[in-house]
């Protein structure tokens, strides 16, 4: 008899995968006895020593869908009210590091795939369960490298990978959110250049901390352009109808004025501000030496995060109407946005899934993410990618939180919602 999901994921939450450092070939190893117990071989990538990410496959046929989740999560930190790698279950509840980023979308995934297997269900196609390393730190050394120079292994028709909201309750009914795209990065420094000089007689000098500190002011004060996606406007719409708020008209100008209307949690709020626009988080500052020489140098390193049709030019060209021309601009990091189809049939389907394991009275709607995921490596190999937050009914709001954060935690309701999804659609698309 294949493990229970909560039994798959307190194993894996025992096994401490903070990255850094990772370790996530532990995980990879005690995937691979479960899969080859049930008589499924599997691969292991392992770019650096410990660092380890695993393919298993079942079934066979044209189609493929690709099941992903990553093995590693962030670092713990102080302030827990339990052993965070404890995997305790109490009450319904799984404790632990990972609980819900992403071991248990993982757990929900091999937990479906060994069902399957077990019960010796005909797939005319292939499912395929990858647990990838590094995710929290990029994905260089796991689907990065995976895409690069294993593509093969993980080519799929579609994904299924974290990324969408939690579902909300509007109107008494659960809103599930079904992730289509993610924003890109198009992250900067800053270099400002002064003159040094006698601490005791600044007016001598020319002081690049102070020419920064104006810099930073202005972005903080800047205002990006408003810019409403199909997908993004479809969501505010349904918002504004489930929160008795009438719009005629929904564009641009119109975006910030509903957001303040509509009655819902500030981080959700914020979350669908930033979902409209690029948004701007300078984030680190250094200049100078010592306390009393004036400083000739300072950098910053400027989070950006853009949207569709918004390049680096783009980006450059809104920073120079803010920040003076004597300031450089150094693009450390981009990568552009990545979107799949919220038209495709496959995407009909999971909102059929989810309604029908969810209850009628439930409602499936589009959403981005502001932030990233190893989603963004799958789209640009061709992949049409798809994210999941699917919880049940009852679940607890306020665990919502701890995700990166202290106390992290799920209930077993909602992972066996989210085995029960996965398994049925990977009957429905490999029938």
């Amino acid at each position: 008899m294949s493990l229970a999901p909560e039994k798959i994921l307190s194993d894996l939450i025992r096994i401490n995968t903070s990255n850094p450092p990772g370790n996530e070939s532990a995980i990879v190893f005690y995937l691979k006895e479960l899969f080859e117990s049930a008589g499924i071989a599997v691969e292991i990538i392992e770019p650096e020593e410990g660092r380890g990410s695993f393919i298993a496959r079942i079934g066979s046929g044209p189609k493929k869908l690709l099941y992903l989740s990553h093995a590693d999560v962030v670092p713990v930190g102080e302030g827990w009210d339990f052993e965070p790698f404890s995997g305790e279950i109490k009450n319904g509840i799984i404790y632990g590091r990972g609980a819900l980023d992403c071991k248990d979308l993982m757990a929900a995934q091999v937990s479906a795939a060994l069902q399957l297997i077990e019960e010796k269900v005909p797939l005319q196609g292939e499912l395929v369960i990858a647990a990838t390393a590094d995710e929290e730190a990029g994905g260089r050394l796991g689907v990065g490298y995976i895409t690069e120079k294993h593509p093969q292994l993980i080519k799929a028709d579609y994904a299924i990978n974290e990324g969408a909201d939690h579902p909300i309750i509007l109107d008494g009914r659960m809103l599930y959110f079904l992730q289509v795209g993610e924003k890109g990065t198009a992250w900067c420094r800053l270099k400002a250049h002064g003159t040094s000089g006698h601490g005791s007689i600044p007016t001598l000098a020319d002081n690049a901390v102070v020419k920064m500190s104006k810099a930073v002011s202005r972005l903080h004060n800047y205002r990006a352009e408003v810019v409403l996606i199909p997908e993004m406007e479809k969501l505010l719409r349904n918002l504004a109808e489930l929160c008795g708020i009438k719009i005629d008209s929904l564009g641009p100008d119109q975006v910030d004025v509903l957001l303040e209307e509509l009655p819902l949690e500030k981080p959700f709020v914020e979350s669908l501000r930033s979902m409209t626009r690029m948004t701007v988080s300078p984030n680190i500052i250094m200049g100078g030496s010592k306390t009393n020489i004036v400083p000739d140098y300072c950098e910053a390193d400027l989070d950006i995060r853009i949207l569709p049709g918004q390049d680096c030019e783009y980006v450059e060209s809104e920073l120079r109407l803010i920040i003076s021309k004597d300031i450089e601009i150094e693009f450390t990091e981009y990568r552009a946005p990545t979107f799949s189809s919220s038209k495709e049939p496959f995407y009909k389907l999971l909102e059929d899934v989810t309604l029908e394991l969810a209850g009628k009275n439930a409602l499936c709607l589009p959403i981005i993410s502001a932030g990233s995921t190893d989603s963004k490596f799958i789209r640009t190999a061709g992949i049409p990618a798809y994210g999941i937050g699917h919880m049940a009914e009852g679940f607890d709001l306020k665990a919502r939180t701890t995700v990166h954060g202290r106390n992290e935690r799920t209930d077993t309701a909602s992972l066996h919602l989210k085995t029960a999804f996965l398994k049925e659609l990977a009957c429905r698309y490999l029938s």
